[in-house]
């Protein structure tokens, strides 16, 4: 992946990757390996070049609450390095994954030398912010199918490919991820998936969600 391609760096231009290209390293982490934990120091911004890195936090009884799901060409951990500050949620690779990270030194040597790419930053984490809020809303207030069906319309509409069988969702999900993601059991999970697929509103296709009925899917999440 190109640094151009990535949401913090697709402002600048050829010769602009160039001048920063020296401040950049990489890092390669193996399956459900720790990137980072809560209340560590935050000593890099990362950015995923390949793979998927899930953002958690430990409930009050225990269970881990997946925030958010990290992708190829999306950046995590800029909140804390930016204010200084203990990284505020674990990081935990999902796969094999590469990634791209920059010390906060260099972090602030590149926005001190491209400010546009603090406004990116800044609305990506506004937005980043309020959709874990609504998150943690959903998981207190909301119906686990609610939930449910919540997180696979908001994975639509981040990571969703149209194909003639339906919308494809473009990465593997276990049943304990998406348990995790709306916190609720396994069980739950795997029952109200079933219950889903029942109804001609999703399926799978090779390990990956396959949305038959989105609209279905808005109207249980509302």
């Amino acid at each position: 992946m190109k640094l151009q391609d990535t949401a913090l760096f697709n402002c600048l231009d050829t010769e602009d990757i160039e001048e920063i290209t020296p401040y950049i390293g990489h890092l390669s982490c193996g399956k459900k390996e720790t990137v980072f934990s809560e209340g560590d120091r935050s000593q890099w911004l990362f950015i995923v070049e390949k793979g998927k890195v899930k953002i958690t936090k430990l409930s009050q009884d225990g269970k881990e609450v997946i925030l958010e799901i990290i992708s190829p060409g999306e950046f995590f951990g800029a909140f804390a390095v930016l204010k200084d500050i203990p990284y505020p949620a674990n990081a935990v690779s999902m796969e094999q994954s590469d990634l791209i990270r920059i010390s906060r030194k260099n972090l602030l040597r590149i926005i001190d030398r491209f400010p546009t790419i603090m406004y990116f930053m800044s609305m990506n984490l506004a937005e980043r912010v309020r959709d874990s809020h609504e998150t943690l809303k959903n998981i207190a207030l909301e119906k686990v199918e609610a939930r449910i069906a919540s997180l696979i319309v908001k994975l639509a509409d981040k990571t969703g490919i149209e194909t003639a069988d339906g919308i494809l969702i473009d990465i593997k999900l276990t049943k304990q991820d998406i348990a995790e993601m709306v916190g609720t059991t396994v069980e739950t999970s795997i029952r109200t998936i079933s219950n889903f697929k029942k109804n001609g509103i999703m399926n799978d296709k090779n390990g990956k969600i396959l949305i038959l009925d989105k609209e279905a899917l808005e109207l249980l999440s509302a």
